[in-house]
């Protein structure tokens, strides 16, 4: 048996391990992708398809000031987030990356809150910023401040509380990929720099950052990815107020989909998204390949 039938035949046993995977991705991800654009071409509500409409769901979308409007929200809120993300992560894991007795308890509580749940961490930024006896407010008494704000109420003060508490909730998973990738570094860069005379900085800006760019690429685009879908905390946190002024993409094609019971015009605003999303990506990896090249 040559080696081409043999290595086929390998790959051959390997398929009924495969298969459960394979049939479970085409029912899960493949067919709603294509359910959903059949459901952006037709007048659709929660209980069946209504008549088609060709692409009058999409021309209502580009006309829709609410959707451009929740689109700049996400938009802001990635412009916010990302930068903030990325650079706080990666300080967090330069300390908890330190040969110090405080090291686990470091990496401990870094990492803790991105173990709860959306609902908790949604719970807690409301007890705590209250206008009278939250504990935020009840602080800046304390220090002198006598101002009590309404976090809720001020559009500036909203944005702020949904990406403090984001940043909280889940700075702690980026925190763990730039760490593994501070591990991977090797110690023998380091000794040989200290051979040289290189100072602290110069081995964190000429040995660790480049080390650390391809898993920062990654971090990166996750993240981006991941605050264009952002819907939960905000909902739960402000309900995408005051007036809409924090209301992301996700809440508005919800409230389309299934408070005004229009599931075509919603899908199609979710292709709209997943769009926007496949670009940012196809950008992301291109550029990665000709840096690498």
């Amino acid at each position: 048996m040559n080696s081409k039938k043999k290595a086929w035949m390998q790959d051959l046993r390997a398929l009924p391990f495969l298969l459960p995977f394979f049939i479970a991705y085409l029912i899960f991800t493949i067919f709603p992708i294509f359910k959903g654009l059949e459901m952006s071409l037709y007048e659709w509500n929660l209980v069946r398809k209504l008549e088609f409409v060709g692409l009058e769901n999409y021309t209502e979308m580009f006309q829709d000031e609410f959707f451009w409007d929740s689109l700049w929200n996400t938009t802001l809120f990635v412009i916010l987030t990302t930068p903030t993300m990325v650079a706080l992560a990666l300080v967090l894991a330069l300390l908890a990356n330190l040969n110090t007795k405080l090291q686990t308890f470091f990496r401990g509580s870094f990492f803790l809150p991105s173990i709860l749940s959306v609902a908790v961490i949604s719970f807690l930024a409301i007890f705590m910023l209250q206008p009278y006896n939250g504990l935020v407010n009840t602080v800046l008494q304390l220090v002198g401040i006598n101002a009590e704000p309404f976090w809720m109420a001020d559009k500036t003060l909203a944005w702020v509380t949904i990406v403090v508490v984001t940043l909280w909730w889940t700075v702690g998973f980026n925190m763990v990929l730039f760490l593994a990738g501070l591990q991977d570094i090797p110690e023998s860069l380091y000794e040989a720099s200290e051979i040289d005379g290189a100072t602290r900085w110069e081995q964190f800006r000429y040995i660790t950052l480049p080390q650390l760019i391809p898993i920062g690429r990654v971090i990166l685009l996750l993240q981006i990815l991941a605050s264009y879908k952002v819907f939960a905390q905000i909902l739960l946190i402000t309900g995408g107020g005051p007036g809409g002024a924090t209301r992301p993409l996700i809440q508005y094609i919800y409230e389309v989909g299934f408070t005004k019971n229009n599931l075509g015009y919603a899908a199609t605003m979710s292709y709209a998204l997943f769009f926007i999303l496949l670009v940012l990506s196809i950008i992301q990896l291109r550029s990665q390949r000709s840096e690498g090249k």
